[in-house]
């Protein structure tokens, strides 16, 4: 899969990684789309460094999701501990 695949994937991935973990946002939709985006290119990466696969499957197979949305909630989690330090 190409890196635009990534980024449409991390998108959503973004909106679903905000829906399952609990808490407030420090930012609002234009942050969330792009923690989707970079959580979406960390889990193709995590992906291929750890399972060893060529670029996940594609577009519409679970792995592939799985992998977005896992990177999203990584990279939203590091986020929120970043962000949340900076507000006190």
């Amino acid at each position: 899969m190409g890196i635009i695949a990534w980024i449409l994937i991390g998108l959503l991935a973004g909106l679903i990684a905000k829906a399952i973990t609990p808490g407030r946002d420090p930012g609002g939709c234009l942050i969330t789309m792009l923690i989707g985006i970079v959580g979406g290119l960390l889990g193709g990466w995590l992906g291929k460094v750890i399972f060893g696969v060529d670029s996940i499957n594609g577009f519409f197979h679970l792995s592939t999701w799985i992998a977005a949305v896992v990177g999203s909630v990584i990279v939203l989690l590091v986020y929120r501990l970043i962000a949340g330090h900076r507000r006190t």
